[in-house]
Order: structure tokens, then sequence, then C-alpha cells
């Protein structure tokens, strides 16, 4: 009669689990690799402080009381200006891009006014689109400019409370100016929600029917590897295209988020977008043995993703390396996309190197998966 328990039937389990764990190499690695990239991420990529901004200079002077003003607000910390623009439309361009988060105007006859006296005035236009990465740097505008100019006046500083008001510092904060978060986080889950449900729908149905044996029918049909792809990954672009018309109708109906831009532009992105996560489901069902196995790679995918791409944390606020690797995912491209084309009304010249990013993940993605599926018939 067996006894209640044994130590040697527990031991003998105990030795069975370990060498299960062993042999699944993915979960495995899920194991140690998510908890490091967590602490990773948290503590060093993320950042609700942004400093180092990229600012545009529209200057056509270089009086010394310009060159204080702009090597005033570089010494805050939150401005590096690593554009000079040479005119007011350029700088636009620069912003709709999201190349630069302000745009700093100072009149050509800047430094005159600042002679006589006469109420001279300086313009900071500021991508209010995240609305949390422009704040920090506004708040310090007026003063850190008005003690440059009374510095480069030789004023003591007795006098620099009285003579403060001389500079009229008018902030613009563009495409947002009430500071609404939704504008930022609403046209940001579309790209969110896509990605979730896209690339686990399509790599689970994918490694399911390799568990139940439905993909070896599928294999025996005369059917090329492309051709195979192309009708697994598709009907999923029917799917994505339903959950865009229900996030684009709920984000005007409920939230009243505008849209500045062109509705074909928006389409044309969300499809390549869509098409690049499909085929990223794809690759991972060929590298997944298990249901499982595809669904600890698609959260290993996500998480970096999402707190990398700028949908949570300010994009700028992250350290230079974080900032390239977020680079290396489709989120982040086009959560670039949805914000300028929604918010900032920004047309195909002002997007087009994102949407290039995106064509460029497709074909990457399709190639992988096409080479994994040939290794996976032979």
């Amino acid at each position: 009669m067996n006894s209640v328990f044994s130590f040697a039937r527990l031991s003998a389990l105990l030795i069975k689990e370990f060498i299960q764990m062993r042999r699944d190499r993915i979960t495995f690695a899920m194991m140690l690799g998510v908890p490091l990239l967590q602490l990773v991420l948290f503590g060093y990529a993320i950042n609700n402080d942004p400093k180092s901004l990229p600012a545009a200079l529209v200057a056509t002077s270089n009086d010394p009381y310009t060159r204080a003003i702009v090597a005033a607000l570089q010494t805050t910390g939150y401005y590096r200006f690593d554009h000079v623009a040479q005119s007011a439309e350029q700088a636009e361009f620069l912003m709709a891009r999201g190349d630069v988060s302000f745009v700093v105007t100072i009149p050509a006859d800047f430094g005159r006014r600042v002679e006589r006296g006469d109420n001279p005035q300086i313009l900071i236009e500021a991508d209010a689109t995240d609305p949390a990465a422009a704040s920090g740097a506004i708040s310090t505008l007026s003063k850190v400019a008005s003690q440059a100019l009374l510095r480069a006046q030789g004023m003591q500083e007795a006098a620099a409370e009285n003579a403060r008001g001389q500079l009229d510092v008018v902030v613009h904060r563009r495409y947002n100016p009430e500071g609404i978060s939704q504008y930022n986080i609403v046209p940001g889950l579309l790209g969110v929600i896509l990605q979730m449900t896209m690339v686990m729908m399509t790599s689970i149905a994918l490694t399911r029917e390799t568990e139940r044996g439905t993909m070896e029918n599928l294999l025996a049909m005369p059917s090329s590897p492309l051709e195979i792809m192309l009708g697994k990954v598709l009907p999923y672009l029917a799917v994505g295209a339903v959950q865009v018309v229900v996030v684009l109708a709920a984000s005007k109906l409920l939230f009243a988020i505008p849209f500045a831009g062109s509705m074909s532009l928006l389409l044309t992105a969300v499809l390549v977008f869509v098409l690049a996560l499909v085929l990223l489901g794809y690759t991972i069902s060929t590298i997944a043995r298990t249901q499982m196995q595809a669904l600890q790679l698609t959260f290993f995918f996500f998480l970096p993703s999402i707190l990398l791409s700028g949908f949570m944390f300010p994009y700028r606020g992250m350290p230079d390396w974080a900032q390239i690797f977020g680079e290396i995912f489709p989120l982040t491209h086009f959560l670039r996309i949805t914000r300028a084309v929604m918010l900032k009304g920004a047309e195909l010249p002002a997007v087009a190197s994102e949407i290039t990013w995106l064509v460029a993940f497709v074909a990457l993605f399709a190639g992988v998966a096409l080479v994994r599926f040939r290794r996976t018939l032979d």
C-alpha cells in the first residue's frame, strides 16, 4: 500500500519538472529575461521630466542679447538647439515631423528694441501633443530668459525684479493648447490595440494549428510558402480594419479628439502597420512550438515596445541608448504618424520617413517568416 506522502516520489516529480524546464528554453528565458528587462527599462529608460529636448532657432540677428538668451535656455538643460531654421515655414515643417519639440523665434530688431527699452518680445512655440514632455521646459521660460537679458545688459541684481517685466516671452502651445492628455493618449491607443491583438491573434492561431496537427493537411496542399503565409495573414487585415473603425469613431464621439490631417494618409499608414504586425505574429508562430510559448514571446515583444515607443512616457525623456532601441519597434513610428496626422495635420512629406520604416518592417518580417517556414518544412 502506498504511503500518503513519499519524499522519493516528490523528488522524482521535482527532477522531472526541472528537466522539462530545461527543455523548454523559451519559457526559461522568459522567466529570467522579463524581470531583467523590467528592471532596466523602469530603472534607466523611463523619465517623466525630459531634458535636452531638440529645439529650432529662428533668428536673423546675432546680437549679444540673442546669444545670451539662447545660451541661458541651453543652460537649463531642457533645450538643445540642434536646428537653425531659415524661415518660419521651415521651422513649422520640423515641428510637424517631430524633429524638434520647440521653436524659438527672436525678431531681427530684438537687439535694437532692447537698447531702446521698447518692450522686446520673443516667441517660443512648443509641441504640446504630449503635455508632460513640454511642461517642465515651458515653466522655466520667462524667468530664465529675463535673467539672461538682464545679465547681458549689465544690470545689477537689485534692479532685476523691477526690470524683469521688460521682456515679453510669448508661449504658443501648438496642437494641444489646453494640455488635454487624451489628445496624446487616444491616438496612441490605436497603435497599441492593433499591436496587442494582431500579433497575439496571429501567432497563437497559427501555433494552435501546429499543435492540433491541422498544419500537416495545409502543407500537403500544392501551395507555396508565400501563398500559405498570405492566406493566413490577410484575413487578419479585415479584423484590424474593424478595430480601426471602432477606435477612430470612439476617439471622435467619446473624447472629441481633433482630426486635422488626411484620413487617406492615416489609413495607408494603418494598412502598412497592420501588415507588419500580422507578419510579425506569423514569424513568432514559426519559432514557438506551443501556444504558451507564442504568448510568452508576444509579451516579451509588447513590454519594451509600449515602454520605449513614447506611448506611456515621453520619448525625448529617455536616454539616447533607449531612444535608439525604441526605433526598432514598429509602434514607435506608427505613433508618430497618428499623432502627426490627427493632431498636427501633417502631410505625406512630414511622415514619409516613418512610413518608409513601416515598409521596411514589412519586408523584414516577411523575409524572416518565409525563411523560418521553409526550415520548418525541412
